[in-house]
């Protein structure tokens, strides 16, 4: 059964700073930040959340469904996504704004800068998870505000397992929105930052959060992960990287490889594991969605990390 991957699509536009943002920004000049960073490569390519996620469980074999919408400047990634055989029936174009824009400047220690423009995002929420049909789980990922919020009220309306992915969208909402996403999600996912700000928002602490989801997945970079289940922690290893090439887009890789293995009914070891594993391959490309193993290079390349198979 497919997966709903509701979210943003976007055109990211990656440029690399050669420097380190924290030798260029002073600690006692925040309050009046007047800085330009030489950006001598720039990239345009496909991004956002819903985007990202599909494209990476696409690889895994699933099934993704997007809920999105888009401007009238979307050809090109809808065309795209008919190429590689992911659905975009539940993707609505608003032919009076452009495709969400995501402008990003990564430094020499891999810091990034973002500034994203919503464009079609705002309308997000003229899109309703009855119209998607029958689904195994739903991923509420960064996207319009009101589409969020809707988005996951209806799937928890409609008994979806959801996974509430509030990312970069965190600062739409205060901490009575997020208490509220945490009891209709099923599952929880955040890196380790938007938990700082988590906690902060909702006056909750991770084991509290924990306590009202079925589980709470953090990530931590090199760091590996923790995902928090019923009274117990798992300790999820990071995967080495072949290089360390860009960070765009591995935490909707380690979400992607999340959201398989609780579609496929594999323990949160596995699962975790798997995720971590797809944010590794993930890093060692330029951009959100040009790594392209195959299947069966993606379960050799977990049996070599972890000793066993995932499938």
């Amino acid at each position: 059964m497919s997966s709903l991957i509701c979210g943003s699509l976007a055109y990211d536009n990656i440029m690399q700073y050669e420097g380190r943002f924290a030798e260029a920004l002073l600690a006692d000049q925040l309050h009046k930040v007047n800085v330009s960073f030489l950006v001598p490569t720039m990239r345009r390519e496909f991004g956002g959340c819903a985007g990202n996620i599909a494209y990476n469980l696409k690889l895994l074999g699933g099934d993704p469904v997007i809920m999105a919408t888009v401007g009238l400047d979307s050809a090109p990634y809808l065309e795209r996504f008919a190429e590689l055989g992911i659905s975009t029936r539940c993707v609505r174009q608003i032919d009076s704004s452009f495709t969400a824009q995501c402008f990003i400047t990564t430094d020499a220690d891999s810091n990034q800068i973002t500034a994203f423009h919503p464009g079609a995002m705002t309308w997000s929420h003229e899109n309703k998870v009855a119209d998607a049909g029958p689904v195994k789980f739903a991923i509420v990922a960064p996207d319009g505000r009101d589409g969020m919020l809707q988005h996951a009220q209806q799937a928890a309306e409609l008994n979806i397992p959801l996974i509430f992915d509030p990312g970069q969208g965190m600062p739409m909402f205060d901490g009575e929105d997020l208490k509220n996403f945490i009891d209709l999600a099923t599952y929880v996912a955040v890196n380790d930052y938007e938990a700082e700000l988590l906690t902060a928002r909702t006056g909750l602490s991770l084991a509290q959060i924990a306590e009202r989801t079925k589980a709470l997945i953090v990530t931590r970079g090199e760091l590996g992960a923790e995902i928090f289940e019923g009274g117990k922690k798992f300790d999820i290893p990071c995967v080495p990287a072949d290089r360390i090439a860009d960070p765009t887009g591995c935490g909707d890789a380690f979400r992607a490889g999340m959201l398989f293995g609780l579609t496929e009914g594999y323990d949160w070891e596995t699962t975790g594991r798997l995720a971590s594993l797809m944010g590794s391959i993930k890093i060692a490309s330029q951009g959100p969605q040009n790594h392209a193993p195959s299947r069966a290079e993606i379960e050799e390349r977990f049996h070599a990390a972890f000793g066993y198979r995932f499938a």
